[in-house]
């Protein structure tokens, strides 16, 4: 299924999205004011999503079915602010307050398009720009060494100015710890240095004024060779790091214990991205310039023995033999296993368990259960390289942006076991980082596309542009966005796919863009050094002038 977004200026969807519906609702008998090209690409939709997550997808933001309901058995899909809000006094949900998908419904109609307002300009390129899960700080890196903490709450102060320590050509990526009380970056090398994030000390020269500590993610079957770190990201509980490299490989760092506890070979080319699917931690996405999604099943360790470690006061045997019969072990005589490489921590399970009062361990070599380096299952569909990798939060869908120049939603429910051969259609020579994209590929589609749905509009060039769902508190993520070569911000409809914002200010490529977990801001970072905000309503500062010098570099990655 695809969807093909047209061009609306920022101008145009800014004043559309600013509107206050519920005002004109009231005064037009429930009518409202059609919002500029809006309802008019509504119906030339080339496409409506049919799927599961479109239904979840509005259930997250549907008003409560009293008040959108015009008579018996009809309802409206939109219900203005005005009447939500009367219909909350009135207690139409017999709850006193707005539920969830009422809060969505009000907050996802105001979307941040105006401004922008800047937050930093730096004179080298911006390539990280993330906020903090609670909202309150947010990060940006630049390719001149420099990573910036800002303390949102108190009016974007600098927080934590980092000079990194032996960066190589760029900051990659950029990870916070849950707690917020470390900091992460990542380079071309396999160096990851953490700093203190909350000490008091606001520059932070690594080594100098604050020490950042290396983490090694090389391995001694490296023979001494040096990558690069595309992506890292923290876990859940803030004990493991995961990464991808250009290597081919997945690593997992062992914070507690310090070292290295984990290298997959996972991929074929470059693994640009990785991330976790849920808050759970079991599930990991990958993402690389092979054109393939991996997922890995949950860790055997973090489920199956937890089944274990909950039997405690029962024979052991018996939950050993519980575990044989599920579908992690499928046969151990042959080292089959339909779930295969988890990207486990270790290369070796230990099994502890109590029967009464004694301790029972086993040490199990994960060939036994698992087929090492391959993955669960694997999504095709891309054509091109895969350069980010969001989740939704639930363990089932994710979305990847790609060097074919399209957003793609999966559901790993539809994955298959291998890998699907794509090598038949391509018939050109292409490289992303200094060609457009070629024209003949541009309706080419894989012969067995997997995806739930495909977003086109954005371009996908020079650099690993990121895509992300829109927030769960204030859209119900019924919003796709992403930053684009052409220095825009593009918002998409999940469900209908429509383009409804388009954020234009920047002369360089947007390679990151963060959207405000509770409030409608976004804030874009580019190449051309802007770190800008985006907000609904206005903030009544200055905005940004529109004319600025273009910063020209030659060289991409």
């Amino acid at each position: 299924m695809y969807f093909f977004a047209r061009r609306t200026s920022v101008d145009e969807m800014g004043y559309a999205m600013s509107r206050l519906e519920a005002e004109s609702e009231l005064c037009d008998g429930g009518n409202t004011i059609p919002e500029p090209g809006s309802s008019k690409r509504a119906s030339n939709s080339l496409f409506k999503l049919d799927h599961e997550i479109a239904q979840v997808t509005k259930l997250k933001s549907s008003p409560h079915k009293q008040l959108a309901e015009l008579v018996p058995g009809m309802h409206k899909s939109s219900v203005s602010t005005v009447k939500m809000l009367v219909g909350r006094e009135a207690n139409y949900s017999a709850r006193g307050r707005f539920s969830a998908a009422d809060r969505c419904h009000m907050l996802s109609r105001y979307l941040p398009v105006n401004g922008p307002w800047l937050v930093d300009q730096m004179s080298t390129r911006a390539y990280v720009s993330q906020f903090s899960a609670d909202g309150s700080l947010f990060v940006a890196g630049f390719q001149g060494s420099y990573i910036r903490i800002y303390n949102v709450e108190k009016g974007w102060k600098v927080q934590k100015n980092i000079l990194a320590k032996s960066l190589r050509w760029t900051v990659t990526d950029t990870s916070l710890s849950p707690d917020q009380r470390h900091l992460v970056y990542a380079s071309m090398s396999p160096i990851v240095h953490i700093v203190d994030a909350g000490s008091a000390e606001t520059e932070s020269l690594a080594n100098v004024t604050e020490f950042h500590d290396g983490l090694d993610f090389s391995s001694s079957g490296d023979g001494g060779y040096s990558f690069g770190i595309f992506s890292v990201k923290f876990s859940t509980d803030g004990r493991e790091l995961v990464a991808g490299s250009n290597d081919d490989s997945i690593y997992v760092y062992d914070l507690e214990q310090n070292k290295l506890s984990l290298r997959i070979l996972a991929h074929t080319s470059d693994v640009n991205t990785v991330c976790f699917a849920d808050e759970s931690g079991h599930l990991i996405f990958s993402g690389s310039d092979d054109n393939l999604c991996k997922i890995p099943i949950p860790r055997l360790h973090d489920i199956g023995l937890s089944t274990v470690a909950a039997w405690h006061e029962k024979d052991f045997f018996m939950a050993f033999q519980y575990l044989c019969e599920t579908e992690f072990i499928k046969d151990l005589e042959k080292n089959a296993c339909t779930w295969c490489s988890c990207y486990d921590i270790n290369s070796f399970f230990a099994v502890k368990a109590l029967a009464g009062s004694v301790a029972v361990e086993f040490v199990w070599d994960r060939r036994c259960f698992i087929a090492k380096g391959k993955p669960a299952g694997v999504l095709s569909g891309h054509l091109e390289g895969i350069t980010f990798i969001d989740s939704h939060g639930d363990g089932r869908y994710f979305i990847s942006n790609g060097k074919d120049q399209t957003i793609k939603l999966w559901d790993i429910r539809k994955m298959a076991p291998n890998a699907t051969s794509y090598s038949g259609l391509r018939n050109y020579e292409w490289d992303y980082r200094w060609m457009d994209y070629p024209y003949e590929a541009r309706d080419l589609k894989h012969p067995c596309d997997q995806s739930v749905a495909t977003y086109k509009g954005h371009s996908v060039l020079r650099t690993l542009i990121r895509c992300y769902f829109s927030p769960a508190y204030s859209t119900g993520q019924k919003y796709i966005y992403t930053g684009s070569h052409d220095s825009c911000v593009y918002i998409y409809d999940l469900v209908t796919g429509e383009l409804v914002a388009l954020l234009q200010h920047h002369k360089s490529p947007v390679r990151d863009c963060s959207w405000h977990p509770y409030y409608p801001m976004l804030v874009s970072s580019s190449w051309d050094g802007d770190v800008v905000k985006w907000e609904f309503p206005g903030n009544g500062e200055a905005q940004v002038p529109s004319t600025k010098k273009r910063i020209r570099r030659r060289q991409f990655y």
